[in-house]
């Protein structure tokens, strides 16, 4: 099962396919006893994805073989028993992949010539992706950050990495003109060189950067360029050999800060566009507004969820089994806003509640 969302995967993701590219969502449970019924769950959504292969007469019974031998492959290939909140199923044919996000996702089947990936883009956004980068004098890596995960990122020039004996490093350590490992020229070169991939990444990718490093590797990184001008500084040594879960400790307390930082500068930027005409709430003005691609910045609680159906210009409150309803229109808005280059930012349960957990700043 994959977890782990980038701008490529996204963009074959959402290539077009021969149809039917069928998806597959479904929430699913980290624990017991709720956990038990995840299979039988599965078992039902996938009839249910044959039943609509087998009714739909465009779909012809090779396509269609084709098809469900790959859901079934999908299916083999998971392990419910470690799950977390959501799971989702691709598969076309000649091709099939899962992945499961930590935020839940309703049930559904579709069948259509493109992959649904408004649920995987949404839960990607509520990880808040981030990444960390581990100074040292011989080592520097560079760490995907998602939620509480962290994986190393081997690509992008990363790890940066040298050797630090130096040939007549005996010879000058006996005339005592061996230099400070923070202060000779090879050193700064090579906080340079890693300064330079670091900015080549952000270009692409932008996100918050955590930093950690001992203090002196610290300073000498920040004057070596300025991709990290922006960055959190952690002044924790150690890191650049360390596993997965000791940089993710590491940068734990920081993250928390920064996270209470972002909600409070979110929810100041609303008061000031409220009063400046540049403000929406509520889930039909903001679903209006990301569609016409007039969004600066999204904020919406975590865990809102609202059934609706799109009506004559404005959506209505539907229930859960009706046909023409739109179940996920909250991860649709954080989609669309997010495929026009706004932030989206999602704060604690309860704290738009008077504007109906959905508000947004425009750009005009």
């Amino acid at each position: 099962m994959h977890s782990s969302l980038n701008p490529a995967v996204l963009r074959h993701l959402r290539a077009p396919r021969p149809y039917p590219a069928v998806s597959l969502a479904m929430p699913t449970h980290r624990r017991q006893p709720e956990n038990a019924q995840d299979p039988v769950r599965l078992h039902n959504l996938v009839a249910e994805a044959v039943r609509q292969l087998e009714a739909d007469p465009a779909v012809t019974r090779e396509r269609r073989d084709d098809v469900v031998a790959q859901l079934e492959a999908a299916v083999s290939e998971l392990d419910l028993a470690h799950a977390r909140d959501g799971l989702l199923i691709f598969a076309a044919p000649g091709e099939h992949e899962s992945w499961t996000v930590d935020r839940s996702v309703p049930e559904r089947v579709v069948l259509a010539d493109t992959f649904l990936t408004r649920n995987l883009v949404a839960a990607d956004a509520a990880r808040r992706p981030y990444w960390v980068l581990a100074v040292a004098a011989d080592r520097i890596t560079l760490w995907d950050g998602r939620g509480e995960r962290v994986t190393e990122d081997t690509g992008h020039g990363f790890p940066h990495s040298r050797s630090l004996e130096a040939p007549d490093s005996e010879r000058k350590e006996r005339i005592g003109d061996l230099p400070s490992t923070f202060s000779d020229e090879q050193t700064r070169q090579f906080f340079r060189d890693a300064d330079t991939a670091l900015t080549h990444v952000l270009g692409d990718r932008p996100r918050p950067l955590y930093v950690t490093g001992d203090p002196a590797a610290l300073a000498l990184f920040s004057a070596a360029g300025t991709a990290a001008r922006d960055a959190v500084q952690v002044p924790v040594g150690g890191l650049a050999q360390a596993a997965p879960e000791a940089v993710a400790r590491a940068v734990a307390g920081a993250r928390a800060d920064e996270a209470a930082r972002t909600v409070a500068e979110a929810l100041a930027e609303l008061d000031r566009a409220r009063g400046g005409n540049t403000y929406a709430a509520g889930v039909d003005e903001v679903w209006q507004k990301a569609s016409d691609g007039r969004i600066h910045r999204l904020v919406v609680e975590e865990d809102f969820r609202v059934t609706v159906r799109a009506g004559e210009g404005h959506l209505e409150p539907a229930g859960e089994d009706d046909l023409d309803a739109v179940h996920d229109i909250v991860d649709e808005i954080v989609e669309s806003a997010l495929e026009t280059g706004a932030q989206v930012v999602f704060v604690p349960d309860g704290t738009l509640a008077d504007v109906g957990h959905v508000a947004a700043v425009l750009r005009f």
